[in-house]
């Protein structure tokens, strides 16, 4: 069965965007050089996966998809020191989330560690890998620089029969960590600085997630990874420009190993967006420093993180669509990547009331003791969708915001004897103010006309104001968590002499408020569905929200910043 019949959460009507790669894969097909496509995932289980990764993920399962291939996720396990179960199961989760799913094309580079050294053994015996006591900074020292080339290794010229009693000494683990490598012989007066007896195999007294304490030697990425994606019949390893320079070695050791196939390295642009940092590590350590409290913080760009935040998956793998795949590198606006969840949210959200900053409103000429149900439609962009009730009485909660004493010129909103509509339910003329000592506007009072039910009058007389509300005696209380971008700095290319990425860390990225009310059906959300606060933004029941503690992450705000960009 192929991966497109297999596919169930895929996006129907995606039209993929042309690019370089799918060029080549195109001319692979047609040439008759490969009969179907072989791509791969291969993450390393050392954090979280970011959306530099979704890129990757979007762009490997859905070449896979579009071509009726398949995409293996693979596991580049080789370094135990960094590397966690947990990060292992989170990867997992991030992928199948996002939409994919890899059936049983699950591998980890360590299923191969023993073919790995076999190899290793093949490369010494033919005299193209040595045993190197030189130490890490000696073997940089050794390297050279780009403009010169670098010089042997004292141990390059021992005897086959020396190098392979010494690397099983590495890997019975009678030498310490640091004290030796095992380096393939190459050329030292390279001009790519890859290639300058690169190291294969390092010792690491480390229990490994997988395979426990069995290795006392771990093998290198390029080594690994190009073996791997050979052993796996690979047809297009795809990766980003960085890697474009080790292009040669990937290729050197395929050429030099008995593997079952040659796959084809192509590079492509990473992503960078607007105020993020991608790096691993860097997140690591916002998480280390307590400067967020988790991977899954709905500031972090990690996949976790917006899914708590409430990013949905399919606007994820459309802003992977729109962003496409090139070979320059370029600034993505985070603008964008809003503008993809608006989009899918607007579609797929229930439109609900909140109020954020309530202000008690009392409609004076309405009994004091009726209450009616309006009906209110839960989403207008849908046709198939319900209505639901709400309770409307004479007291309720509106937004202070809403509210001006001296409104400028254009404003639709209540002032004092302007009449504006009630969402779903009636028009209403503020009276008089209520203000406390400093000015601040305490109570507000209003009257109605019973006329207008629904919210429309038969007169035909135009109301331009239409405000959300809350029911005083109905509405619950709700923790509002408003996210905003965790770093004031847009692009870490223009990071000021003598600063850190930690220099321009946001202080209002989050603000809690406690103050929020709600109409009573959002006690009842599930953690990560969506909604739609009218006029407000976009909200998410957050993982830890419950009926008792209901909590609501701001997902993106209304206004559209990227739309208007766009179109200057």
């Amino acid at each position: 069965m192929s991966i497109k019949e297999k596919t169930t959460t895929q996006d129907a009507d995606r039209q993929p965007v042309p690019n370089f790669i799918r060029t080549i894969i195109e001319e692979d097909l047609a040439s008759g050089k490969h009969k179907g496509i072989i791509t791969r995932f291969p993450p390393e289980p050392n954090g979280y996966l970011h959306i530099g990764h979704a890129k990757s993920i979007c762009l490997n399962f859905g070449l896979a998809l579009d071509f009726d291939g398949v995409c293996h996720l693979r596991f580049d396990d080789t370094d135990p020191s960094k590397e966690e179960d947990r990060y292992v199961q989170a990867i997992i989760e991030d992928v199948r989330w996002l939409g994919f799913d890899w059936h049983d094309k699950l591998f980890y580079a360590s299923d191969y560690f023993e073919q790995l050294y076999e190899y290793a053994l093949m490369l010494i015996k033919d005299g193209k890998a040595y045993v190197c006591d030189l130490s890490v900074d000696e073997i940089r020292e050794y390297r050279g620089t780009l403009t010169e080339g670098g010089k042997e290794s004292p141990y390059r010229n021992r005897s086959v029969e020396e190098n392979l009693e010494l690397f099983e000494g590495m890997k019975a683990g009678l030498y310490p960590e640091g004290s030796r490598s095992l380096r393939a012989k190459i050329d030292m007066n390279s001009p790519n600085i890859n290639m300058r007896d690169p190291v294969i195999y390092r010792i690491k007294n480390c229990t490994h997630h997988r395979t426990g304490d069995t290795w006392n030697i771990y093998p290198m990425y390029d080594y690994t990874h190009s073996i791997s994606d050979a052993l796996e019949m690979i047809t297009h390893s795809l990766c980003t420009l960085e890697f474009e320079n080790h292009r040669p070695l990937y290729n050197w050791f395929v050429e030099q190993l008995p593997v079952p196939s040659y796959p084809r390295q192509i590079e492509f642009a990473r992503l960078n967006l607007s105020y993020t940092v991608m790096s691993k590590r860097l997140l690591l350590e916002l998480v280390e420093k307590g400067i967020v409290p988790s991977w899954d913080d709905p500031r972090m760009p990690t996949l976790a993180g917006m899914r708590r935040r409430g990013f949905p998956p399919a606007a994820i793998r459309e802003f992977a669509n729109r962003i496409g795949v090139s070979k320059a590198d370029s600034l993505v606006d985070f603008d964008l990547l809003q503008f993809c969840v608006r989009e899918e949210l607007n579609k797929t959200t229930n439109r609900v009331m909140a109020v954020l900053d309530p202000i008690p409103l009392t409609i004076e000429n309405y009994p004091e003791d009726k209450f009616e149900e309006v009906d209110a439609d839960n989403n207008p962009e849908d046709p198939n969708a319900t209505t639901r009730k709400l309770s409307f009485g004479r007291e309720l909660f509106v937004e202070r915001e809403d509210v001006s004493l001296k409104p400028a010129k254009g404003w639709f909103r209540l002032a004092l004897g302007k009449e504006v509509r009630l969402k779903h339910a009636y028009y209403i003329t503020l009276t008089r103010v209520e203000q406390d000592e400093e000015g601040n506007i305490t109570h507000l009072y209003a009257t109605y006309d019973p006329e207008s039910r629904g919210g429309w009058s038969e007169d035909g007389r135009k109301v331009r104001g239409t405000i959300h509300w809350v029911s005083a005696k109905h509405a619950k209380p709700i923790k509002v968590k408003l996210y905003d971008h965790l770093f004031t700095l847009a692009d870490f290319n223009d990071v000021e002499e003598g600063k850190t990425y930690l220099d321009y860390l946001n202080p209002d990225s989050l603000i809690v408020n406690n103050k929020a009310l709600a109409e009573p059906s959002l006690l009842d959300a599930k953690p990560g569905e969506c909604f739609q606060f009218l006029r407000l933004g976009y909200f998410v029941a957050d993982d830890h929200h419950t009926k008792e503690t209901p909590v609501f992450n701001r997902v993106v705000e209304l206004r559209d910043s990227w739309a208007k960009k766009s179109k200057k």
